[in-house]
């Protein structure tokens, strides 16, 4: 007995009109009904599934009729599991899921169940990807096991879709093997999510990889969206000092950023609302690439200092740290193979111009660290044409903290002390141009880092020039003096700047919360070794820093007292303290004899 076409027709009309729902109509759902259409298609489900039903009652086990109805029946199970999983019902969408997959398993295999299992496991793998990434692993590493034995076999599978067709020896062949290619790519990525969360991180990168390459190959992915993900990948391939990788995939993204404007948005006839939005989206994302491209200029002169710093003597013998991550020794636990590390390359596009731009060797000495800089400024231009301090505060924030980072990682190949303080100025240039710019009452964080870091920098500058007097065998000009009290004086001013931001009672010792309690501490103990630093010859002015640098000192004693926790953040500082509060009240009294007397 043949099934009657026309249950066929109905079930394909509805199976259809749920597809719509859940792909198309669900985008445009009101903001306070946001599950409109997915409980619409819903309802749609249930009717097939009591349809299904009672047209299985009627036809034997074996046979081409039942199994053509047992796929459309799971299809029913897998949409209810993932329309439930999609509403935040995760219970019952487990249990539609489970039902799909008792009716399914055994049947898997076969080229009309093939692409439902396949979906069905990458539901499992995000069902459990937030509350057991362990089982969520198991069920997508089915589902690339199920797709590489059914791909071996070499038969063609059948799409979900075409199950619902009554005309389904005419099946699309060619689309059924790309959509199966297109679901293993999600397995793929899914995968790389799990990994991560697993703490596998070198797997979860290999796979984030491989993702990458085949959505390259099947054009199966934005290609704005495929270069934020390949930038983003190169982040942490550059934090393990994977220079060639992170630089390979920087290079990627700039190649298909480049191949969209020039194929897409130049080729573009009409400048309509749709085009301006393309635009928009491409320049943000170009200012974040070139974004990416800055950080790899930092960490790389960055890394290549602390590898300098780790090996003073015999580094080429000693130094097993290396910048292309397929030289890694890996451990016997180690998560990848040498292998998967030799194939983090994009076969099928030639990014040799971008990678030409910049090393991915070590940098060893000023010359060539100076060409890492420039090129990386080139980058922060780019950056800075869409993030401006008038649009994009925050961000401009970010980029100008970061230009500052690249002149302090270029200072450290500098021999020359004069130069360095050089470096150290334009930083200091960078940082108040920007600081007095800003309102401290919507951007306080910056702020205070920018105060903290200007403090910083100019006791940096400090030190050079307070070493280069005491080495001069001349007597100091007093345009020299005076610019040691003005170094110090800005040095002062911008750590108060920090202190002064924190609306606490100093005076009850009221305490700072958070993270920011141990640098609070610390401006505190920096700015009374700076009134220390105070070149004077006149008494008062010298009895009135003393007693500012007791006060300090005090302050820090009391609070460390009040709040034994704090004492933890600056044991060695807290020790000093003590010893000044005890020692500077004696030296007060001393300064204040001769004036008594006199």
């Amino acid at each position: 007995m043949l099934i009657n076409k026309e249950a066929f027709t109905d079930l394909q009309e509805k199976y259809q009109k749920v597809i719509k729902l859940l792909l198309e109509d669900s985008k445009s759902d009101p903001e306070n009904e946001p599950y409109l259409s997915k409980y619409s298609a819903k309802q749609i489900l249930i009717g097939m599934k009591a349809n299904i039903e009672n047209l299985l009652r009627h036809y034997p086990a074996e046979g081409p009729e039942n199994l053509k109805l047992t796929g459309m029946y799971s299809t029913v199970f897998l949409y209810l599991g993932m329309v439930a999983v999609d509403t935040e019902e995760i219970s019952i969408g487990e249990k539609h899921l489970e039902k799909c997959r008792e009716i399914i398993e055994k049947l898997e295999a076969l080229p009309e169940a093939v692409m439902i299992a396949l979906n069905m496991y990458n539901q499992f793998g995000i069902l459990w990807s937030q509350r057991e990434p362990e089982k969520s692993k198991i069920y997508l590493e089915k589902a690339q096991q199920l797709y590489t034995s059914f791909k071996a076999s070499g038969e063609a599978p059948i799409n979900v879709s075409e199950i619902f067709d009554p005309n389904l020896e005419k099946h699309d062949e060619e689309l059924a093997f790309n959509n199966m290619e297109k679901i293993h790519t999600l397995t793929l990525y899914y995968l790389a999510q799990i990994f991560g969360k697993l703490k596998e991180d070198f797997k979860s990168a290999v796979y984030c990889h491989i993702t990458l390459q085949r959505q390259l190959e099947m054009d199966d992915s934005e290609p704005i969206d495929w270069a934020l993900n390949s930038a983003t990948l190169s982040e942490f391939f550059m934090e393990k000092c994977g220079f060639k990788q992170a630089r390979h995939h920087l290079a990627a993204s700039s190649y298909i950023l480049s191949k969209y404007k020039i194929e897409d948005l130049n080729a573009a006839t009409d400048i309509n609302e749709e085009y301006e939005a393309k635009l928009e989206t491409f320049n943000h994302r170009h200012g974040d690439v070139a974004r990416c491209w800055v950080k790899y200029g930092i960490f790389l002169l960055g890394k290549s200092k602390d590898r300098l710093l780790a090996h003073i003597e015999d580094i080429d013998e000693k130094c097993s740290m290396v910048s292309d991550l397929s030289r890694m020794k890996l451990s016997d636990d180690a998560q990848v193979t040498i292998e998967d590390l030799q194939n983090l390359t994009f076969r099928g596009i030639d990014v040799s111009s971008y990678e030409s731009q910049i090393t991915d060797q070590f940098i060893l000495q000023f010359s060539d660290a100076k060409i890492v800089f420039l090129q990386t400024q080139e980058w922060i231009k780019l950056a800075e044409e869409y993030y401006t301090l008038e649009t994009l505060a925050s961000d401009y924030i970010e980029i100008v903290q970061d230009h500052t980072q690249l002149y302090l990682n270029l200072l450290f190949f500098e021999d020359n002390p004069d130069n360095q303080a050089k470096l150290h100025k334009r930083r200091i240039d960078l940082l108040e141009n920007v600081v007095s710019k800003v309102n401290p009452q919507y951007y306080m964080n910056y702020c205070r880092q920018i105060w903290f870091e200007l403090g910083h920098t100019y006791t940096s500058i400090l030190d050079m020039k307070s070493d280069k007097l005491r080495e001069s065998k001349e007597k100091p000009k007093p345009q020299a003096l005076s610019k040691i009290n003005i170094l110090v004086d800005k040095c002062i001013t911008h750590y108060t700047s920090f202190q002064s931001s924190f609306k606490v009672n100093i005076a009850e010792l009221e305490k700072v919360q958070g993270d920011v309690e141990k640098p609070f501490l610390q401006t505190y103990f920096r700015v009374a070794a700076l009134y220390g630093r105070y070149i004077t010859m006149d008494r008062n002015v010298q009895l009135k820093n003393v007693e500012q640098q007791y006060e300090h000192y005090k302050f820090l004693t009391d609070y460390c007292k009040k709040h034994p926790n704090a004492a933890e953040l600056m044991p060695v500082e807290l020790d000093i303290c003590k010893e000044m509060v005890m020692l500077l009240p004696v030296r007060m009294l001393r300064m204040k004899e001769p004036t008594l007397n006199s």
